[in-house]
C-alpha cells in the first residue's frame, strides 16, 4: 500500500513498479483548478525510472502471457469490482484533479472505466482466427495470434482514468505487460488505481506507472528500444514528436489525436433534444486567446467570456473559471474556427445547403468526430458517409459500442481502437503452414 507523505498538507504520489510504490526525488506541483492551488506533488520521473518500470515489465511478461485469457479475464473483472466498490472517492479525486464535476465524474468517468476492464475481460475470450486448406498440397493453413511484449501508454488530462484504463484493459487482457503514463497534470486517479492491483491479483511487473512530464518520462518511454508498441492520445503535435522517436525501432503506433468536431443541426432537427446535447457536448470540458481573437476579427461574444460575470466564493477566486461562450460572425478559416479549444467556448456558423455543411465540418484539418442532427433517416446516411470523420453520432452524443472502431482521420490520429481493433493492436499476427 502506498504511504500518503504530507509535504505542508500536499498529497505527494509515487511511482508504481513492480508492484510497489517507489518515491521519487523531484516533484512537480499539480494544481487544484477550483483553487488555482497546489494541493498534490507528482513524481517528476526521467529515464532512470522508465528503465526500471520497463525491465519490470520485461520480467513480469513471460508468465502473464503464458496465462489463458480466462484467467486475465478473472483478474481484470476483479479490478473493475474494487473499483466500482470505491466509485464516489475515485469521482470525488477525478473532480479535485481535473475540475469536471463531481456528478459527471460518477456517471460516466468511473463507470466506464470500471467497464473498460469488464469489456476487455469478455470480448478478448471470444476472437477468432483464419484457417484455410490446401487439400492439393496437403497443407492446412492459420494464424494465431501473440502478445507484443512490454507496451508504452500514454494518457491524457481530459478524461484521466477513463482514457487510461481504455488502453491499458486491452493490452493486459491480450497478454502484454505495461508501462503507462498519465499527463502529470492528472495523475490521482491513477495512482488510487495501483493501490488496486495487488487486491485483484495484477501479479508485480504486469502493470508499472510513472508519473512525470512529457519531455522526461514520455520521451523516454516512447524512445525506450525495449518498447516495441506505443499507445498515445494527446496532442498532433506531440504525436508528430514520438512518430520520430518510434522510426528507428519501427514500432507499432495508435495516435488518437485532437478534433474540432462539427455538430450540424438542420432545420427538420429536434431542437429540443439537439440543443441540450449540443450544449452538453460544446461546455463539457472545462481559453480567453480564442476569444480576444473573435472580437479582433468582427466576431460576435453573445454571452460568456467578457460579457457575462463570474461571482465566485472567496475560496475560488483564483480558480480556473470560465463561463460558457458562445461566438458567431468569424470566417471558417479563423483559428478559432480552425484549431482546438479545450474550454467552454463554441462557435455558431449557418449554412444552407448539405453541400455546404459539408464542405464546413471537413474545412478543417481534424477528423475526430462528428454529430449530425436531423429526422431525415436518407439524409443522416448522406452526411455521415460524407463527412471526415472516424465517428458519426447521429441524433445523440457520447453512445459507444466498444466493439466498434474508434480513431481519427487526418491529422486526428493514426489507428483504430476498440474491440478487434485494439486486439489487432495488442498482438502480432503469426501465419502457420502443417503439411499432413
Amino acid at each position: 500500500m502506498a504511504k500518503t507523505l504530507d509535504q505542508g498538507s500536499h498529497l505527494v504520489l509515487e511511482n508504481f513498479i513492480g508492484g510497489e510504490f517507489v518515491p521519487c526525488d523531484k516533484h512537480i506541483d499539480s494544481y487544484d483548478p477550483s483553487t488555482g492551488e497546489v494541493y498534490c506533488k507528482v513524481p517528476d520521473s526521467g529515464p532512470e525510472e522508465v528503465e526500471a518500470a520497463v525491465n519490470a515489465a520485461k520480467k513480469a511478461f513471460p508468465e502473464w502471457s503464458s496465462r489463458s485469457p480466462e484467467q486475465r479475464a478473472q483478474i481484470l473483472h476483479k479490478l473493475a469490482d474494487l473499483i466500482e466498490e470505491r466509485v464516489l472517492d475515485f469521482a470525488q479525486a477525478e473532480s479535485r484533479d481535473q475540475g469536471k464535476t463531481v456528478t459527471f465524474a460518477r456517471n460516466v468517468d468511473i463507470p466506464r472505466s470500471a467497464y473498460n476492464f469488464r469489456f476487455f475481460a469478455s470480448s478478448v475470450l471470444h476472437h477468432t482466427t483464419d484457417c484455410s486448406q490446401m487439400d492439393h498440397l496437403g497443407c492446412l493453413n492459420y494464424t494465431i495470434r501473440c502478445p507484443v511484449g512490454v507496451a508504452g501508454l500514454i494518457s491524457p488530462w481530459n478524461l484521466p482514468l477513463y482514457l487510461l484504463t481504455w488502453k491499458i484493459a486491452p493490452a493486459i487482457a491480450s497478454g502484454n505487460t505495461v508501462v503507462a503514463k498519465p499527463s502529470e497534470m492528472t495523475s490521482v486517479t491513477a495512482w488510487m488505481m495501483c493501490q488496486l492491483m495487488q487486491k485483484a491479483g495484477v501479479p508485480p511487473g504486469v502493470v508499472n506507472i510513472v508519473f512525470g512530464t512529457g519531455p522526461r518520462a514520455g520521451d523516454a518511454l516512447v524512445g525506450h528500444p525495449d518498447v516495441p508498441l506505443v499507445s498515445f492520445t494527446g496532442s498532433t503535435l506531440t504525436a508528430q514528436k514520438i512518430t520520430e522517436r518510434c522510426a528507428p525501432y519501427y514500432k507499432k503506433l495508435s495516435l488518437e489525436l485532437g478534433g474540432k468536431n462539427p455538430a450540424i443541426i438542420f432545420a427538420d432537427a429536434d431542437l429540443e433534444q439537439c440543443i441540450e446535447t449540443t450544449v452538453r457536448s460544446s461546455f463539457s470540458n472545462q481559453v480567453r486567446s480564442f476569444v480576444a481573437l473573435a472580437k479582433a476579427e468582427g466576431g460576435t461574444v453573445h454571452c460568456g467570456e467578457g460579457v457575462d460575470q463570474l461571482d465566485l466564493p472567496e475560496a475560488n477566486a483564483k480558480g480556473y473559471y470560465m463561463p460558457a461562450t458562445v461566438i458567431s460572425g468569424v470566417s471558417d478559416s479563423s483559428k478559432v474556427m480552425q484549431e482546438e479549444i479545450f474550454g467552454p467556448v463554441t462557435c455558431v456558423s449557418p449554412f444552407d445547403t448539405e453541400d455546404e455543411a459539408v464542405a464546413k465540418g471537413n474545412g478543417v484539418r481534424y477528423g475526430l468526430a462528428a454529430m449530425v442532427w436531423s429526422r431525415d433517416v436518407g439524409k443522416v446516411h448522406c452526411m455521415a458517409k460524407r463527412l471526415q470523420a472516424g465517428l458519426v453520432w447521429a441524433n445523440c452524443w457520447m453512445v459507444r459500442d466498444l466493439n466498434l472502431p474508434f480513431g481519427g482521420m487526418k491529422h486526428s490520429g493514426v489507428g483504430r481502437e476498440g474491440g478487434k481493433d485494439s486486439y489487432h493492436f495488442f498482438t502480432e499476427v503469426k501465419s502457420v503452414t502443417i503439411k499432413h
